[in-house]
Protein backbone atom coordinates (compact mmCIF):
# COMPACT_ATOMS: atom_id res chain seq x y z
CA UNK A 1 0.00 0.00 0.00
CA UNK A 2 1.31 3.78 -0.90
CA UNK A 3 1.95 6.11 2.21
CA UNK A 4 3.40 9.06 1.94
CA UNK A 5 5.02 8.54 -1.08
CA UNK A 6 6.64 5.36 -0.09
CA UNK A 7 4.92 1.72 -0.27
CA UNK A 8 4.28 -0.11 2.51
CA UNK A 9 3.89 -3.77 3.55
CA UNK A 10 2.04 -5.05 6.80
CA UNK A 11 0.60 -7.65 8.52
CA UNK A 12 -3.14 -7.81 10.06
CA UNK A 13 -4.14 -9.86 12.86
CA UNK A 14 -7.34 -10.84 14.95
CA UNK A 15 -10.48 -8.56 15.22
CA UNK A 16 -11.52 -5.51 17.87
CA UNK A 17 -10.83 -1.93 18.72
CA UNK A 18 -7.25 -1.51 16.04
CA UNK A 19 -4.21 -1.54 17.69
CA UNK A 20 -1.05 0.06 15.27
CA UNK A 21 2.64 -1.23 16.36
CA UNK A 22 5.56 0.75 15.06
CA UNK A 23 9.15 -0.81 15.05
CA UNK A 24 12.84 0.51 16.41
CA UNK A 25 14.96 1.47 13.93
CA UNK A 26 17.10 -1.50 11.76
CA UNK A 27 14.30 -3.70 13.10
CA UNK A 28 10.64 -4.82 11.06
CA UNK A 29 7.34 -5.80 12.24
CA UNK A 30 8.91 -9.32 13.55
CA UNK A 31 9.76 -7.27 16.87
CA UNK A 32 5.79 -8.18 17.52
CA UNK A 33 5.66 -11.24 15.81
CA UNK A 34 4.89 -13.05 18.91
CA UNK A 35 3.38 -9.87 20.97
CA UNK A 36 0.54 -9.98 17.99
CA UNK A 37 0.01 -13.49 18.51
CA UNK A 38 -1.24 -12.58 22.30
CA UNK A 39 -3.09 -9.19 21.33
CA UNK A 40 -4.94 -10.27 18.51
CA UNK A 41 -7.12 -12.20 20.89
CA UNK A 42 -8.04 -8.36 21.89
CA UNK A 43 -7.46 -6.19 19.18
CA UNK A 44 -7.01 -5.55 15.34
CA UNK A 45 -3.92 -5.65 15.30
CA UNK A 46 -1.64 -3.69 12.24
CA UNK A 47 2.07 -4.15 12.24
CA UNK A 48 3.68 -2.18 9.22
CA UNK A 49 7.19 -2.04 7.76
CA UNK A 50 8.42 1.45 8.03
CA UNK A 51 9.46 3.07 4.84
CA UNK A 52 13.29 1.72 4.62
CA UNK A 53 13.06 -1.44 6.50
CA UNK A 54 11.45 -4.75 6.15
CA UNK A 55 9.88 -5.59 3.30
CA UNK A 56 8.49 -2.48 2.50
CA UNK A 57 9.78 0.34 -0.20
CA UNK A 58 12.85 1.75 0.71
CA UNK A 59 13.26 5.14 -1.20
CA UNK A 60 16.04 7.01 -2.31
CA UNK A 61 16.77 9.69 0.89
CA UNK A 62 17.31 12.91 -1.44
CA UNK A 63 13.09 12.18 -1.80
CA UNK A 64 12.02 10.60 1.49
CA UNK A 65 12.81 12.51 4.25
CA UNK A 66 13.73 9.76 7.06
CA UNK A 67 13.18 10.80 10.48
CA UNK A 68 10.17 10.96 13.03
CA UNK A 69 7.68 13.06 10.98
CA UNK A 70 7.97 11.47 7.73
CA UNK A 71 7.67 8.08 9.22
CA UNK A 72 4.48 9.38 11.30
CA UNK A 73 2.81 10.90 8.20
CA UNK A 74 3.77 7.34 6.45
CA UNK A 75 1.44 6.13 9.37
CA UNK A 76 -1.03 8.67 8.90
CA UNK A 77 -1.52 7.73 5.20
CA UNK A 78 -2.04 4.26 5.84
CA UNK A 79 -4.47 4.38 8.83
CA UNK A 80 -6.86 6.69 6.53
CA UNK A 81 -6.36 4.46 3.87
CA UNK A 82 -7.30 1.19 5.98
CA UNK A 83 -10.21 4.06 7.30
CA UNK A 84 -9.61 3.21 11.03
CA UNK A 85 -10.54 6.54 12.43
CA UNK A 86 -9.27 6.06 16.12
CA UNK A 87 -7.17 3.43 16.98
CA UNK A 88 -4.10 2.84 19.88
CA UNK A 89 -0.50 3.03 18.55
CA UNK A 90 2.14 1.15 20.47
CA UNK A 91 5.64 2.48 19.44
CA UNK A 92 9.23 0.31 20.53
CA UNK A 93 12.62 2.49 20.68
CA UNK A 94 12.57 4.73 17.83
CA UNK A 95 9.37 3.80 16.93
CA UNK A 96 8.11 5.06 20.30
CA UNK A 97 9.57 8.46 19.12
CA UNK A 98 7.41 7.96 15.59
CA UNK A 99 4.42 7.05 17.73
CA UNK A 100 4.89 9.86 19.80
CA UNK A 101 5.24 12.34 16.66
CA UNK A 102 1.95 11.03 15.13
CA UNK A 103 0.21 11.27 18.50
CA UNK A 104 1.20 15.31 18.81
CA UNK A 105 0.90 15.96 15.15
CA UNK A 106 -2.49 13.90 14.44
CA UNK A 107 -4.47 14.55 18.27
CA UNK A 108 -7.66 12.96 16.50
CA UNK A 109 -6.91 9.44 15.60
CA UNK A 110 -4.53 8.31 18.88
CA UNK A 111 -6.76 6.62 20.99
CA UNK A 112 -4.32 5.43 23.51
CA UNK A 113 -0.53 5.65 23.24
CA UNK A 114 2.02 2.94 24.52
CA UNK A 115 5.41 3.57 24.69
CA UNK A 116 8.03 0.89 25.20
CA UNK A 117 11.54 1.88 25.71
CA UNK A 118 10.65 5.24 23.50
CA UNK A 119 13.84 6.61 22.26
CA UNK A 120 12.76 10.19 23.09
CA UNK A 121 15.33 12.00 25.63
CA UNK A 122 19.12 12.49 24.31
CA UNK A 123 21.37 9.86 26.51
CA UNK A 124 22.62 6.43 25.81
CA UNK A 125 24.31 6.20 22.77
CA UNK A 126 25.93 3.70 20.72
CA UNK A 127 28.97 4.36 19.02
CA UNK A 128 28.21 3.27 15.75
CA UNK A 129 24.76 5.55 15.68
CA UNK A 130 27.64 8.68 16.30
CA UNK A 131 29.52 7.16 13.26
CA UNK A 132 26.56 7.54 11.04
CA UNK A 133 26.77 11.38 11.70
CA UNK A 134 30.35 12.15 10.33
CA UNK A 135 30.78 13.18 7.23
CA UNK A 136 31.55 10.96 4.30
CA UNK A 137 32.52 7.81 6.51
CA UNK A 138 29.75 8.00 7.52
CA UNK A 139 28.08 7.14 4.66
CA UNK A 140 31.23 4.90 3.60
CA UNK A 141 30.29 2.47 6.45
CA UNK A 142 26.91 2.27 6.88
CA UNK A 143 26.26 2.10 2.99
CA UNK A 144 29.21 -0.34 1.80
CA UNK A 145 31.53 -1.67 5.32
CA UNK A 146 29.54 -2.91 7.96
CA UNK A 147 29.07 -7.09 7.66
CA UNK A 148 26.58 -9.44 9.33
CA UNK A 149 29.28 -9.48 12.40
CA UNK A 150 29.21 -5.73 13.28
CA UNK A 151 25.41 -5.12 12.78
CA UNK A 152 24.96 -8.54 15.14
CA UNK A 153 26.43 -6.58 17.59
CA UNK A 154 25.18 -3.33 16.41
CA UNK A 155 21.58 -5.13 17.40
CA UNK A 156 22.91 -6.75 20.47
CA UNK A 157 23.72 -2.93 22.01
CA UNK A 158 20.60 -1.34 20.41
CA UNK A 159 17.24 -2.50 19.79
CA UNK A 160 17.97 -5.52 22.03
CA UNK A 161 20.48 -3.48 24.77
CA UNK A 162 20.49 -5.22 28.18
CA UNK A 163 18.79 -8.75 26.83
CA UNK A 164 20.08 -12.10 27.54
CA UNK A 165 20.08 -13.80 24.06
CA UNK A 166 18.62 -12.95 20.72
CA UNK A 167 17.41 -15.20 18.42
CA UNK A 168 19.50 -15.86 15.44
CA UNK A 169 17.04 -15.96 13.38
CA UNK A 170 15.88 -11.94 14.00
CA UNK A 171 19.77 -10.99 13.75
CA UNK A 172 19.34 -13.19 10.40
CA UNK A 173 16.25 -11.64 9.27
CA UNK A 174 17.32 -8.56 10.29
CA UNK A 175 20.31 -8.32 8.41
CA UNK A 176 18.76 -10.17 5.12
CA UNK A 177 17.08 -6.79 5.32
CA UNK A 178 19.38 -4.72 5.87
CA UNK A 179 22.18 -6.11 3.39
CA UNK A 180 20.82 -4.14 -0.01
CA UNK A 181 22.08 -0.72 -1.66
CA UNK A 182 18.63 1.50 -1.53
CA UNK A 183 18.51 -0.64 2.39
CA UNK A 184 21.95 0.41 3.45
CA UNK A 185 21.35 4.04 2.28
CA UNK A 186 17.74 4.45 3.59
CA UNK A 187 19.14 2.85 7.38
CA UNK A 188 22.25 5.30 7.31
CA UNK A 189 19.82 8.40 6.75
CA UNK A 190 17.25 6.79 9.68
CA UNK A 191 20.25 6.21 12.02
CA UNK A 192 21.67 9.99 10.94
CA UNK A 193 18.42 11.53 11.81
CA UNK A 194 16.95 9.32 14.69
CA UNK A 195 19.52 11.06 17.16
CA UNK A 196 18.16 14.16 17.58
CA UNK A 197 15.16 13.97 19.86
CA UNK A 198 14.70 17.74 20.16
CA UNK A 199 11.11 17.83 18.55
CA UNK A 200 9.92 14.65 20.81
CA UNK A 201 10.93 16.15 23.77
CA UNK A 202 8.82 19.61 22.77
CA UNK A 203 6.38 17.39 21.60
CA UNK A 204 5.32 15.87 24.99
CA UNK A 205 2.95 18.70 26.63
CA UNK A 206 1.03 18.56 23.59
CA UNK A 207 -0.04 14.62 23.90
CA UNK A 208 -3.35 14.68 24.66
CA UNK A 209 -3.76 10.53 24.46
CA UNK A 210 -3.70 8.92 27.85
CA UNK A 211 -0.36 6.60 27.77
CA UNK A 212 1.16 3.72 29.01
CA UNK A 213 5.28 3.83 29.56
CA UNK A 214 6.55 0.15 29.65
CA UNK A 215 10.69 0.01 30.30
CA UNK A 216 13.04 -3.38 30.35
CA UNK A 217 14.32 -3.27 33.91
CA UNK A 218 18.01 -4.33 32.38
CA UNK A 219 17.70 -1.92 29.61
CA UNK A 220 21.63 -1.47 28.99
CA UNK A 221 21.21 1.94 26.75
CA UNK A 222 18.58 3.96 28.56
CA UNK A 223 18.13 3.14 32.40
CA UNK A 224 14.77 3.06 33.82
CA UNK A 225 14.57 5.88 35.13
CA UNK A 226 14.66 7.50 31.73
CA UNK A 227 11.33 5.72 31.62
CA UNK A 228 9.96 7.25 34.53
CA UNK A 229 11.09 10.46 33.31
CA UNK A 230 8.91 9.88 30.07
CA UNK A 231 6.19 8.40 32.36
CA UNK A 232 6.30 11.84 34.73
CA UNK A 233 6.13 14.13 31.26
CA UNK A 234 2.87 12.50 30.30
CA UNK A 235 1.37 11.30 33.20
CA UNK A 236 1.38 8.23 32.04
CA UNK A 237 0.82 4.66 33.68
CA UNK A 238 4.57 3.49 34.32
CA UNK A 239 5.28 -0.13 34.22
CA UNK A 240 9.26 -2.40 33.95
CA UNK A 241 9.30 -5.44 32.97
CA UNK A 242 12.36 -8.12 33.66
CA UNK A 243 13.83 -7.75 30.50
CA UNK A 244 16.21 -6.07 28.39
CA UNK A 245 15.25 -2.84 25.84
CA UNK A 246 12.76 -5.05 23.45
CA UNK A 247 9.94 -6.00 25.93
CA UNK A 248 7.51 -6.38 22.53
CA UNK A 249 10.34 -9.64 21.97
CA UNK A 250 12.34 -10.22 24.93
CA UNK A 251 8.61 -10.83 27.11
CA UNK A 252 5.87 -10.60 24.44
CA UNK A 253 3.31 -12.40 27.03
CA UNK A 254 4.14 -10.12 29.48
CA UNK A 255 4.23 -7.25 27.24
CA UNK A 256 0.58 -8.72 26.16
CA UNK A 257 -1.06 -8.73 29.57
CA UNK A 258 0.43 -5.05 30.60
CA UNK A 259 -1.17 -3.27 27.14
CA UNK A 260 -3.68 -5.26 27.24
CA UNK A 261 -4.91 -4.39 30.75
CA UNK A 262 -4.40 -0.65 29.88
CA UNK A 263 -6.17 -0.96 27.14
CA UNK A 264 -9.27 -2.13 28.12
CA UNK A 265 -9.37 0.18 31.05
CA UNK A 266 -11.69 3.15 30.76
CA UNK A 267 -9.99 6.28 30.38
CA UNK A 268 -8.59 7.58 33.95
CA UNK A 269 -9.55 10.60 35.80
CA UNK A 270 -5.63 9.34 37.01
CA UNK A 271 -4.17 11.43 34.00
CA UNK A 272 -3.86 14.48 36.00
CA UNK A 273 -2.39 12.20 39.32
CA UNK A 274 0.96 11.00 40.14
CA UNK A 275 2.91 8.15 38.15
CA UNK A 276 3.41 5.16 40.17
Amino acid sequence: MAAHGARIRFVEAGAGPALLFVHDALASQETYREAIAHLARSFRVIAPDLPGFGHSEKPDPVRYAYGYNAFADSLLDLVAALDFGRLHVCGHGMGGGVALALAARHPSIVHKLVLASALVYPGGEHPLDRAARLPLTGALFWRQIMGWSMFRNYLHGTVYAGAREVPLDRVNTAYANFNAPAARRAAHATIAAKSDTRMLVAHLPRIQAESLVVWGRDDRLAPVEQGRRLARALRARFEVIACGRCPPDEAPEAFASIVTSFLRTAPAAARNGPVS
